[in-house]
């Protein structure tokens, strides 16, 4: 079904249930998307996989789908945060939205010495995810969670819970690859990047994960990277090694 539409709801999906729609999203899809009743689309629901379903009703103001077979299972992506703190609005967006086009199951945005922008809505953030699942047929939405402080969240870190930290005071030394490849034996149990912002981490906070036996600092190649570039780039590389790409 290339170039189907496919829509999150929040609803239960399964054989024969029907999905009554809320004017926004009968408006997407009866005013934007032009369907019309007997059109085919997919709906997801981040439980229960990806269900092929047809349009029973198309109003204005509403409608009505009937779920007609499971076109994916539910299926999770690895058990990796991405940590990360708020830059500029759409490169805030472009992390969150690559994020979950490379599987992440959270994501956490951090107040750190250096963070630049501390506006950030969970809501709206939450919402570019779905949007971001719903064009990269991913049927797993992550959670976002509320900003918090760094040092907060690294007051209750799981120790069970390996953080790599993408320190760009290391560039240019050992690769990420190779250290990622020697963390193998860590296991494949959960995970978490860390990403800084524009002004890097301070010494401080340098100090204190690097003190931490959970944390696996790391350099990003021979060049200090933009934050959202440093996202991409430490996700592909643990995906790669020892995430779900193998």
């Amino acid at each position: 079904m290339s170039g189907t539409v496919r829509l999150y709801v929040d609803h239960p999906l399964g054989q024969g249930q029907t999905i009554p729609l809320e004017r926004p999203q009968a408006h997407y899809l009866f005013g934007v998307m032009r369907l019309e009743a007997g059109a085919e689309l997919l709906l997801f629901n981040g439980r229960d996989g990806e269900w092929r379903c047809e349009v029973a009703q198309a109003g204005k103001r509403g409608g009505l789908l009937v779920c007609q077979e499971q076109s994916k299972p539910q299926a999770a992506p690895p058990d990796l945060w991405l940590v990360f703190a708020p830059v500029k609005k759409a490169r805030t967006d472009f992390i969150v939205e690559k994020a979950v086009e490379m599987g992440v199951r959270r994501l956490v945005p951090v107040q750190s010495d250096f963070t630049n922008s501390e506006r950030i809505r969970a809501d709206k953030q939450r919402a570019h995810a779905i949007e971001a699942a719903e064009q990269c047929g991913a049927t797993f939405v992550p959670e976002v969670a509320e900003i918090q402080k760094l040092s907060r969240l690294l007051d209750h870190w799981p120790a069970e819970r390996h953080l790599l930290f993408c320190d760009e005071a290391q560039a240019g030394g050992s690769s990420a690859l190779a250290g990622l490849l020697a963390l193998q034996e860590a296991g494949r149990g959960p995970w978490a990047i860390l990403i800084g912002p524009e002004g890097g981490f301070s010494e401080a906070e340098r100090a204190r994960l690097h003190g931490f036996d959970f944390t696996h600092p790391v350099a990003l190649g021979p060049r200090i990277l933009r934050a959202e570039t440093a996202a991409v780039a430490a996700l592909t590389l643990w995906q790669a090694v020892l995430g779900d790409w193998q």
